[in-house]
């Protein structure tokens, strides 16, 4: 009788099945938390004739974190769907480039990120299909949108026109029973794991973690990032607040901006239109102590993260 060997993909099959049975074990006594590795999603075109909207989950990794003078070294993108109500569909296009800058990568950068000046040498981004990747879509999603909504609004000024949203900022994480708004700590708690600090693979682990139900609603973490990004918002200035008020500022989530970027050298907070008129007493009557103009603008997903506010 002629018995053949198990193929290799077969025995490699078999192992990944005997440790998945072992790691639900362990999980079932109670007594040990799984983390698996994050399985990017196989990119699926849309279908003829699809209706539903389009999002963008774009990263950058950087010479520095100044976006007037730091250069970008790679940029990634994830294309996904969503529907009517507001559920990620699937993934159906990825966008993924180096860029050789004109200084050397700091070391600190290649220590974080692994790109070396080797892997960037003679590379640059391709910017019409980079805007071509981006024309369709409805937002655009980063983790720290802070930051990279101003180099990519300096790479293109196709930017400057698209609609943003921050899961670092727009969701309350630790209302929802996370550890921390950090993207590693956030992977974890849906119980996987990546290769942080590299923009391709910060990408997919933001598809999943948006994609995963909240634990109080069910409802997926990109329906309340979306609520959020349609409010209107209030970014108001406590200019000449008194210096020994600070802390009281800070402890009330105000931050300080140091002027550079050619907005006031001030304290501010950005709140729910709705909450506004509240805040504004509160500086006046807690803060000042008498009656002041403050500078107050409205925005929206348009204008916040933006260079231009």
């Amino acid at each position: 009788m002629n018995i053949q060997a198990p193929s290799a993909i077969a025995q490699a099959q078999a192992a990944s099945d005997d440790a998945e049975s072992l790691a639900r074990r362990l999980e079932a006594t109670g007594d040990y938390k799984i983390l698996r590795r994050l399985v990017p999603r196989t990119p699926t075109p849309a279908p003829a004739g699809n209706t539903g909207k389009i999002g963008i989950i774009l990263d950058f990794e950087t010479t520095g974190l100044d976006p007037a003078k730091d250069e970008i070294i790679e940029v990634a993108m994830i294309k996904f769907g969503y529907s009517e109500t507001d559920e990620i569909t699937g993934v159906s296009a990825v966008f993924q480039s180096y860029n050789e800058p004109s200084i050397p990568i700091p070391t600190l950068v290649t220590d974080l990120t692994g790109i070396t000046n080797e892997q960037v040498a003679g590379h640059r981004i391709d910017i019409a299909a980079l805007e071509a990747f981006v024309a369709d879509a409805n937002i655009v999603i980063a983790h720290n949108a802070g930051f990279d909504r101003k180099f990519a609004e300096r790479l293109s000024p196709t930017f400057e026109h698209m609609h943003w949203a921050c899961t670092q900022t727009e969701i309350d994480w630790r209302k929802h029973g996370f550890g921390g708004a950090k993207l590693g700590y956030l992977l974890a708690d849906i119980g996987m794991f990546h290769n942080a600090h590299r923009a391709i693979d910060d990408c997919h682990a933001l598809v999943e973690i948006l994609a995963h139900p909240l634990p109080a609603t069910a409802q997926p973490v990109f329906a309340e990032l979306i609520d959020c990004a349609r409010r209107t918002t209030a970014r108001i200035w406590a200019q000449r607040s008194p210096f020994e008020l600070k802390d009281a500022l800070k402890a009330r989530g105000y931050r300080w901006n140091d002027g550079t970027d050619g907005r006031p050298k001030s304290w501010f907070i950005d709140v729910d239109e709705e909450k506004r008129d509240a805040e504004l007493r509160y500086l006046k009557q807690e803060i000042y102590q008498r009656a002041v103009d403050i500078e107050c603008r409205a925005m929206t997903a348009l204008e916040r993260f933006s260079n231009r506010v």
